[in-house]
C-alpha cells in the first residue's frame, strides 16, 4: 500500500480590513490637524523671534560701525551734502606735541610757529604708533582744510628720540602750522583708509517676494582726500557692504551743538526689513570739534 505524504497547509494570511483602513486614516487625520493647530503657530514664532534677532543684530553692528568713526573723527571733518550720506575722516589717535625748544636738554624737535616744521617730537604715549604714509591733522577749525590738506601733512618716518626728549619722533613733509594755535594737539589718519563716506543707496519700502526692503549700506573708503565739498552721495563702486534690507536711512548732522559751540551732533536713523520683519534703530552722538 503506497501512502502519499500529506500536505502541509499554511495558515491564512489576514490583511487590513477596509474599515481598519479608514479608522487608521482618521487618526492620522486627527493627528495632523493637532499638529497644525498647536504646533504650527509655535514654530512660525519660533522662526519670527529668530528672523527678528538676526535682523536687530545686523542693523546694531552697522551702527556701531558708524557711531565707532564718529567718535573718533577728526574734528569738524563731517561733511553732509545728502541726509543719504555722510563723509569724515576718522583718526587712529593723537596726541601732544612739543611746541618750544627745550632750554635745558639739546636735541629736542619742536615745532617751529614761524615756519615750516618738519619733525616734531611726541609728549604722550600713542595707541597706535604710526607709519610712513600716515597723515599728521594739526588744528582742523573748518571742514575744508583737512581734505584740502591745509594743516595736513605725510609722515615720512617714525623713531625713538633719548628719554628725555619724548615718546616717539615723527618725521614729515614740511608744513607750516596754524598760525596762533596754542592747543598742542595732533590728530593720526591712516593712509589705508584717509576720508570715509557712509552711503544709504536703493532705500525702498518697496518689498521683493520674500518680504525684504531694497536699500543697502556701503561705507567708502581709500579714495583720498577731496578739497571740493561732495555735492551728493558718491558711487557706491568698490564700496564695503555692510548691511542690506535697508527701507529708510536718514543722517542729520548740526556742527554747533549746545551752548559751547564746541560739540557737533549726528543723528542716525536706520530701518530694516528682511522677511517682512521690521527693524528700527534711532542713535545720536556727540562729536567733539575742539582740534
Amino acid at each position: 500500500m503506497t501512502h502519499r505524504p500529506r500536505a502541509h497547509r499554511l495558515p491564512p494570511q489576514r490583511g487590513f480590513t477596509l474599515v481598519e483602513m479608514i479608522v487608521t486614516l482618521v487618526l492620522f487625520g486627527i493627528m495632523a490637524a493637532t499638529l497644525t493647530i498647536f504646533f504650527k503657530p509655535a514654530l512660525d514664532t519660533w522662526l519670527a523671534v529668530r528672523n527678528r534677532s538676526a535682523l536687530a543684530a545686523t542693523a546694531d553692528n552697522a551702527l556701531r560701525r558708524i557711531l565707532q568713526d564718529v567718535r573718533v573723527a577728526v574734528p569738524n571733518s563731517i561733511r553732509t551734502p545728502d541726509t543719504a550720506c555722510f563723509e569724515l575722516v576718522p583718526t587712529s589717535g593723537g596726541g601732544r606735541y612739543r611746541m618750544g625748544i627745550d632750554t635745558v636738554v639739546a636735541g629736542a624737535a619742536a615745532v617751529d610757529a614761524a615756519a615750516a616744521t618738519s619733525s616734531f617730537d611726541v609728549l604722550t604715549p600713542l595707541t597706535t604708533l604710526p607709519a610712513p604714509g600716515d597723515w599728521v591733522v594739526v588744528d582742523n577749525q573748518n571742514p575744508g582744510d583737512v581734505y584740502s590738506g591745509a594743516n595736513r601733512s605725510a609722515i615720512t618716518a617714525v623713531s625713538t628720540p633719548a628719554a628725555a626728549l619724548g615718546r616717539h619722533r615723527v618725521a614729515i613733509d614740511a608744513l607750516q602750522f596754524p598760525l596762533g594755535y596754542d592747543g598742542g594737539r595732533f590728530n593720526l589718519v591712516p593712509a589705508a583708509q584717509q576720508a570715509v563716506f557712509y552711503v544709504c543707496s536703493g532705500a525702498s519700502a518697496t518689498l521683493d517676494s520674500n518680504g525684504d526692503a531694497p536699500g543697502k549700506l556701503y561705507r567708502l573708503k581709500g579714495y583720498g582726500f577731496n578739497a571740493a565739498a561732495p555735492g551728493t552721495c558718491p558711487s557706491t563702486a568698490n564700496a564695503d557692504l555692510l548691511a542690506t534690507g535697508l527701507t529708510s536711512c536718514r543722517f542729520l548732522y548740526t556742527a554747533n551743538q549746545g551752548a559751547t559751540q564746541q560739540s557737533g551732533f549726528i543723528s542716525i536713523q536706520l530701518e530694516f526689513t528682511r522677511d517682512a520683519e521690521v527693524a528700527s534703530l534711532v542713535a545720536g552722538a556727540h562729536v567733539d570739534n575742539t582740534p
